[in-house]
């Protein structure tokens, strides 16, 4: 979606002047001459001529991961990424006037979940694996979080989910940089993400993850999807203080945090899930049910899927299979949708019981000094 109250929010990312003009092909540069072009659903607004050291895989491999991340069809927001937008919602607190940005949005399905709460809500990525839904419900623009692409003191609400570990630290650096110049003084950004720390009941939730191994073992089930997913995180900030210290740097005062010591999370994610995707994902797919991507039928014909980067094809099949049934199933306030909803909620004890505890995992609320706060 390319709605007109995007355009005053812009600037160029190339050259940062504000001189823009928006024409039938795309928003123009009155300056330096760029053209930034209308696609499908979102505005390519990559800095024109720039060379960045670091290069997120999801660019990079943005075609291979495309067949196997199955993003195009969002499911409500239920189990882990359930747990996370709740809690955006519970520490954000978007109110119908604000302006938002989802910063390094991927499919853009927590920007989707909450566009109804807002006045505006903006999606910005490097990468295009924007959901079919996002690309209907949420203003998109292809961007990179080192040059921001908007003008400063421009939004009331910014969050990033799951992306500072992904960025060594002077990219953590000019996120968090880019981030306080478009948020207005009192404005205020959450961030989900994680360190090297220990929990200190980490003992007790390793005893779900051996359990999944014996699981593993069995053969009936493997990790490979989800290895695959977390094998750019970079973790540089290593400790909460490492945190605390590059908030502080990018001039961001926090406000509140909570850890999720994932107790209840790990049992669910590395069992009780993973059970049921194997199961369902083992079954004979029923006649009527919709063709398979790329990959699945790649794999079904006895042929090597795109992008396998060594790990089993057979478990990534099965699990895309899985969350595609899960998903024609659900049906609002329907007993499954009740079901996972349920589950969600117990995943959600580890914020209210061990919240308080540090561990790896975190939620922190940051807000920019001078101005009321949202």
């Amino acid at each position: 979606m390319i709605p007109r109250a995007l355009f005053p929010l812009l600037q160029c990312p190339t050259c940062r002047s504000r001189d823009l003009y928006v024409q039938a092909d795309g928003v123009h540069c009155g300056r330096c001459g760029a053209v930034y072009a209308f696609r499908e659903g979102y505005i390519d607004l990559m800095p024109r001529n720039v060379a960045y050291g670091y290069i997120s895989k999801y660019v990079t491999d943005e075609a291979e991961l495309a067949e196997e991340l199955d993003y195009r069809e969002l499911a409500p927001p239920l189990l882990a990424a359930g747990v996370r937008d709740r809690a955006l919602r519970r520490l954000l607190r978007f109110r119908p006037t604000d302006v938002a940005l989802d910063n390094g949005c991927g499919t853009a399905k927590h920007a989707v979940w909450n566009a109804g709460r807002v006045r505006l809500m903006i999606g910005s990525d490097p990468a295009t694996l924007f959901a079919d839904q996002a690309r209907d419900q949420v203003a998109l623009a292809r961007a990179d979080s080192r040059s921001l692409p908007f003008a400063d003191n421009t939004f009331d609400k910014l969050f990033a989910i799951d992306i500072l570990e992904h960025f060594p630290l002077d990219v953590i650096d000019q996120y968090l940089a880019e981030s306080a110049r478009v948020l207005r003084p009192g404005g205020r950004m959450l961030a989900f993400s994680n360190t090297r720390e220990r929990s200190p009941i980490q003992p007790v939730i390793d005893l779900s993850r051996r359990l999944g191994r014996v699981f593993v073992r069995a053969g009936w089930y493997d990790f490979s999807r989800e290895a695959r997913r977390k094998s750019d995180h970079v973790k540089a900030l290593e400790t909460w203080e490492d945190v605390l210290a590059a908030f502080e740097r990018a001039g961001l005062r926090p406000v509140k945090v909570v850890f999720w010591n994932s107790l209840f999370t790990t049992f669910v994610e590395h069992v009780l899930m993973k059970l049921g995707e194997a199961i369902l994902g083992r079954a004979q797919a029923p006649r009527s049910e919709p063709p398979a991507p790329a990959a699945l039928a790649a794999n079904e014909a006895g042929q090597a899927p795109a992008a396998t980067s060594g790990a089993p094809a057979s478990g990534v099949v099965r699990e895309i299979r899985a969350r595609q049934r899960i998903r024609r199933r659900l049906r609002p306030g329907g007993p499954l949708h009740l079901a996972l909803l349920a589950v969600t909620l117990v995943m959600e004890l580890d914020l209210w019981l061990f919240g308080w505890m540090r561990c790896g995992s975190y939620f922190i609320l940051v807000e920019k000094p001078g101005g009321k706060p949202c």
